[in-house]
């Protein structure tokens, strides 16, 4: 694209450019404007382009010179880049089916009753419809048309609603996992008030407001981004296309607000949130592993077998913790990894967005935009990955799982068996 908000131009061999308007063909341009703007518009930029090609005329963007984001660890990312219409493909195909196996396997009735579960459930819901979506922008961004410059207006239109999208629910994603970190904070730090705090109706609500308030929080980003329009010149066919595009407005106190908006109160401020959590959760489940031990340790000492007053020989049993404990404990444990892989995938992102709206639009076109693509896979790999987590980490879930595929790999099976116990009670 010629036009990038503003351009500067330096001349190589003259010092002045009176020759704009002594090229005829120019003149001729601005006398003979007529109801066709865009074959005047393409005409104008033909003859800028001979102008610039016989005068050696260098055409410098406003952000070209900067120094942000520069060197081999540049050029890797963008090595990246290229390959990542096929990464996310494989990521989206993957995590869409996984997080509908998350969805069927939490709404069984044995799991459904837990609020933990439901939290979980809708936060498979909004990583898989955000996956869904973010299909089709991949297989034409990056597969069928990649580096394609002609844009009609329909992708920009489909630009911007995929954009708003995906941060709506990404954001939704955000707070039910901010929610499942508060939970569990307080089921393990307050046992005794958690059946009263958390209770199946706060838990509803804490879903409501977690698909509620990302439409509301994003409200800045409907105004600050827009469709623009452009005209892309291809010099060695002669031919001048219109070229659609979502950018921003980057004047104005509504950009700057917008920043900060999405990445101080949606990221950086409930990641600042899940790290003091994370931590104290991580050193729960350090205090409940040194009990263990020393349990383990005293039970050792013991005598295994013991001699009453009667001459009566007992065995004692080691002390065991109850199965109520350990369950707590591998909840607690995959309830951590979940919160670190989202603070792994959350906390580069407000960073870069934190210092775009500090240092300004030249930041954000040349890191911000650089890192896109890799920010995008994170968020989707740390969607898709919650399976992995669920299976290795919840027996519960495993157990559950495992009965699903075998109901419905075996459904005559299961008939037949029902019938004869039926018929052995009668």
């Amino acid at each position: 694209m010629l036009a990038d908000n503003e351009t500067h131009y330096s001349s190589g061999s003259n010092g002045t450019y009176n020759f704009f308007f002594e090229d005829p063909r120019f003149i001729s341009i601005l006398k003979h404007r007529g109801t066709n703007h865009t074959t005047n518009i393409g005409d104008a930029i033909k003859v800028l382009e001979d102008w610039r090609s016989k005068y050696n005329i260098t055409v410098v963007k406003e952000c070209e010179r900067s120094e942000y984001c520069i060197g081999e660890f540049r050029d890797l990312i963008l090595a990246y880049n290229s390959i990542h219409g096929y990464v996310s493909l494989l990521v989206c195909l993957f995590g869409s089916l996984a997080n509908a196996l998350n969805v069927a396997v939490l709404t069984r009735r044995d799991l459904s009753v837990t609020p933990i579960n439901r939290l979980l459930k809708w936060l498979a819901v909004a990583d898989v419809f955000v996956m869904l979506e973010y299909v089709p922008f991949a297989i034409y961004s990056y597969l069928l048309f990649p580096g394609q410059g002609e844009r009609p207006h329909s992708w920009a239109v489909y630009m911007l609603f995929h954009m708003h999208f995906t941060q709506i629910l990404h954001t939704a994603s955000i707070l039910l996992t901010l929610s499942l970190a508060v939970w569990r904070y307080i089921a393990i730090k307050y046992p005794t008030y958690s059946p009263a705090l958390c209770t199946d109706r706060r838990c509803t609500i804490a879903i409501l407001l977690s698909f509620i308030l990302p439409p509301i929080l994003c409200i800045p980003s409907y105004f600050v981004f827009t469709i623009h329009k452009d005209f892309s010149y291809d010099k060695d066919e002669n031919v001048l296309s219109k070229v659609y595009f979502v950018d921003s407005n980057y004047n104005g106190s509504l950009y700057q607000l917008n920043f900060w908006v999405h990445a101080v109160l949606i990221k950086l401020l409930p990641c600042v949130i899940l790290t003091v959590i994370s931590a104290w959760l991580i050193r729960a489940l350090y205090r409940a592993n040194n009990r263990k031990k020393a349990l383990k340790g005293y039970s050792s000492c013991l005598p295994s077998t013991v001699v009453n007053g009667k001459g009566n020989v007992f065995t004692r049993k080691p002390t065991k913790r109850s199965k109520a404990e350990r369950r707590t404990d591998r909840t607690t444990k995959m309830l951590v990894a979940v919160l670190l892989l989202f603070l792994l995938t959350e906390f580069p992102q407000g960073i870069l967005g934190l210092l775009s709206g500090v240092l300004g639009k030249c930041f954000f076109k040349q890191c911000y935009n650089l890192f896109g693509e890799l920010m995008d896979a994170l968020a989707l790999l740390n969607g898709a990955i919650n399976f992995v987590l669920y299976c290795s980490m919840s027996r519960q879930f495993r157990t559950t799982f495992g009965q699903m595929i075998r109901n419905r790999c075996a459904p005559t099976q299961r008939a037949s068996s029902h019938t004869e116990l039926q018929t052995t009670y009668v």
